[in-house]
């Protein structure tokens, strides 16, 4: 159920970043560029051959106060704690060096499946050279060229080859879900809240993400939920980056697993940058999303119009989640919590929802009559046909004449007019266009 994750890594200097970089830009299947989602390239989506798997890109790790060893390790212990494939990338106008046989050392005790990529292969005359990389003593050394994209494909053939299987022999029919959210917010004691609430656990499992739990319970109308655990998000001082980053990382994967993310929010503390940066990956993993504001009975005075005071701050702070409903819960009072289920269980109908192509397209001539298409440099919109491709987001597409002369604009209004026909909230939904062939 869970995504594989790879991990590029090697010594500086190699061609990681531009490696993964190569394999994002051509593999990404939908990019969207959102006002308001701060993005790390340390991470990303990608697929191939029709499996999809997520990213890391270790390149990132710079600690110059440090010996080159000790940052070699670190970059390593990344890779061999996080990814379920580790791709180690050397220099082929290096050759093999101490550096490399270190890395190549460390990742082979991790006893987690490598593949070894030879970058800078830039001609066919150099490809009787990538043989020494044997001495490596990490199987076949595959030649590629990260700049001009030549040998990805054989590359990433024994990337997925590796991948782990799916462990699951029972099928799980289970609501997943997780709280993710910066610490201090009462992520736990939200977790502990429901469950004692719910008071019907099923079992303690060991998740797919690592250090983590996944607690089944089942609530007081008889639905199964899956409660999967994140870990926090931590700020620490000069170790700011590289903490967050990592942690972050384990939080995504749970995130990745689950039907329903719920973003929790100190309503004491207010909104940080951290809780939009957090809030953001839920958003883009095309998650399920509910706004939960713990720690409501702090708030002195709180009645429905200071109630309504924090919904339009979060509503301008997150305008990417205008489709999230928005929950305000005590995790020490109850107060609201019974309610919480019922949203989960609400909102994963919505991510899982398909409208039939018949009624959508009414929705797409009423929409069309309503505003026309636009006219870009002469040449006019055209929308044929309208179709639901996929659930858990629920994605669209529209069969159009020529797809550069659809405007984001247009776009968003066809998602508003799909919204205000069905009920989608909750959830994000995405309208593509392809020309008709």
């Amino acid at each position: 159920m869970a995504t594989p994750i790879v991990a590029v890594v090697g010594r500086p200097n190699v061609g990681k970043s531009t490696l993964f970089n190569r394999i994002a830009g051509e593999r990404i299947s939908i990019v969207e560029d959102t006002p308001g989602v701060t993005r790390d390239r340390i991470y990303t989506h990608a697929e191939w051959l029709g499996k999809q798997f997520r990213m890391i890109d270790t390149g990132g790790i710079e600690m110059s106060d440090q010996p080159m060893l000790t940052q070699i390790r670190q970059q390593a212990q990344v890779a061999i704690d996080e990814a379920d494939v580790i791709v180690m990338v050397v220099d082929i106008n290096s050759g093999v060096t101490d550096a490399d046989e270190q890395v190549a050392r460390i990742l082979y005790r991790s006893h987690k499946p490598i593949v070894l990529a030879v970058n800078k292969v830039d001609n066919q005359e150099r490809r009787a050279e990538v043989y020494d990389f044997y001495s490596l003593g990490l199987g076949e050394p595959y030649p590629v060229s990260s700049v001009h994209g030549v040998g990805l494909g054989d590359l990433l053939d024994a990337v997925v080859k590796v991948f782990p299987e799916d462990s699951d022999s029972v099928e799980d029919h289970s609501i997943r879900f997780s709280l993710i959210g910066r610490p201090n917010v009462g992520k736990s004691s939200l977790v502990n809240a429901m469950l004692g609430e719910n008071r019907v656990i099923v079992s303690d499992l060991a998740g797919t993400t690592r250090d983590s739990i996944n607690t089944q319970f089942t609530d007081k109308q008889g639905r199964q939920f899956t409660m999967v655990d994140t870990a926090g998000i931590k700020k620490k001082g000069k170790l700011y980056e590289n903490t967050e980053r990592y942690a972050l990382m384990r939080a995504m994967r749970s995130i990745d697993e689950s039907d329903v993310v719920l973003v929790v929010l100190n309503a004491e503390e207010g909104i940080r940058e951290l809780d939009k940066h957090v809030a953001g990956y839920a958003h883009d993993a095309g998650r399920g999303v509910i706004i939960v504001v713990n720690k409501w009975d702090l708030i002195k005075n709180h009645n429905q119009a200071t109630m309504t005071d924090f919904t339009n701050l979060i509503r301008s702070q997150f305008q990417y989640l205008s489709y999230a409903p928005i929950i305000f819960v005590s995790a020490k009072t109850k107060q609201r919590l019974n309610q919480l289920p019922e949203l989960i269980a609400e909102v994963e109908e919505h991510h899982q929802r398909r409208v039939k192509s018949s009624v959508l397209n009414d929705v797409l001539v009423d929409a069309q009559a309503a505003n026309p298409t636009p006219l870009v440099n002469g040449q006019r919109l055209r929308i044929y046909y309208m179709t639901q491709v996929a659930t858990a987001p629920p994605t669209f597409v529209c069969f159009v004449n020529d797809p550069d002369l659809m405007h984001f604009s247009y776009q968003r209004y066809l998602e508003n007019r799909i919204r205000a026909a069905f009920d989608f909230t909750g959830t994000p939904i995405k309208v593509i266009s392809r020309k008709r062939q």
